[in-house]
């Protein structure tokens, strides 16, 4: 089965490591709507665990193993780390 745009966009971001509310903040959406993303690429995929899923995401091309985030994606996710932690201090 295919994926679609965004959920190959959601298991690239994953299978670098991000979590699920730091691709929400990256790509900007919820972090429910990037959850069901990653559960319905994942079902296609036939995998069960984030390891199955960044090892298929390598396999068909989605992300490879010298794939890093770029300045966007970096920069975004360093903003969204910066208001989690001054949260933590309030």
């Amino acid at each position: 089965m295919k994926l679609t745009s965004m959920e190959r966009r959601v298991v690239r971001l994953v299978s670098l490591g991000c979590t699920v509310k730091q691709v929400a903040a990256i790509l900007g959406r919820s972090v429910h709507t990037v959850d069901n993303h990653k559960t319905r690429a994942m079902r296609k995929l036939g995998v069960h665990n984030l390891a199955q899923l960044t090892r298929e995401a390598i396999k068909l091309g989605i992300t490879s193993l010298e794939d890093r985030l770029d300045s966007r994606e970096s920069a975004l996710l360093k903003d969204v780390e910066s208001k989690d932690s001054s949260l933590l201090k309030m």
